[in-house]
């Protein structure tokens, strides 16, 4: 299953899910991380899968090193890991940006009108901390209009799925009491189930983007379609860390 986005060019972008690729067991099967125990020979084709599922060509693939902070770069070449960030803008025809994730949240941004593309992975810190903003900062400063941008995000882990402890509902208040609303009542008092989805929509709007549209698509409750990290941990499927599969999401000039 993959998902489109309504308000961006369903032959330009695609957030994908899990199926689709060559990989086995629990890397099964569009797994595009090449960081685990995957082989990285078909992590390799299904990266190539995917792009080409929009249009694209492998050879222009922008992969970035995600860190799970703020940083935002601009692209003119395609690399893969090459760039610690977690926003990249980029106004070169034909490139292929493109986020991994297992549930945090990934946002697609475009304004086409002026040739201007965005990708920003934002899980619940870089969120609160500032990537979308960069990233938004920085497709104006290269020529994108806000009025003309559309932001699509992704599958994510949802609000009845994620529970987080009192010092992520703390920092998130301590930037502005409004993000409250993003808290519901958890098993006890330090416990909350956190609407990461809405905070990032919420933010997006508060910068002044219009249109902007959410999938609703729950990464860790939908397993036959999507990878979780938090679902393999539960399951005992991470034996390691850093050993769990990604989706893709990709956007294209």
């Amino acid at each position: 299953m993959s998902y489109r986005a309504k308000n961006l060019p369903p032959e330009r972008h695609c957030f994908f899910g899990r199926k689709g690729g060559v990989s086995v067991e629990k890397y099964a099967s569009l797994n595009v991380r090449k960081m685990c125990d995957d082989i990285g020979a078909k992590v390799d084709e299904n990266r190539k899968i995917a792009v080409e599922a929009i249009g694209g060509k492998i050879e222009n693939l922008m992969v970035l090193s995600q860190q799970s902070g703020t940083s935002v770069c601009f692209a003119e070449e395609a690399s893969i890991g090459k760039i610690a960030a977690d926003g990249v803008v980029t106004k070169t025809p034909e490139m292929v940006l493109c986020l991994f994730t297992a549930d945090c949240t990934p946002v697609l941004l475009a304004d086409y009108e002026h040739g201007i593309i965005a990708a920003a992975h934002a899980g619940w810190r870089g969120a609160v901390r500032g990537v979308l903003e960069n990233t938004l900062d920085l497709m104006i400063e290269k020529g994108a209009v806000l009025e003309n941008i559309a932001a699509a995000l992704g599958p994510c882990i949802q609000q009845p799925s994620f529970e987080v402890g009192i010092e992520v509902k703390e920092e998130c208040t301590a930037v502005s009491p409004l993000y409250e609303r993003f808290f519901a009542a958890g098993k006890d008092d330090r416990h909350f189930q956190f609407d990461l989805e809405g905070l990032v929509r919420f933010r997006l709007e508060q910068y002044g983007v219009k249109n902007v549209t959410v999938s609703g698509i729950d990464t860790y409750k939908d397993e036959e379609n999507y990878f979780s990290y938090r679902r393999n941990c539960h399951q005992g499927l991470a034996e390691n860390p850093k050993d769990f599969p990604c989706q893709a999401s990709m956007i294209r000039l």
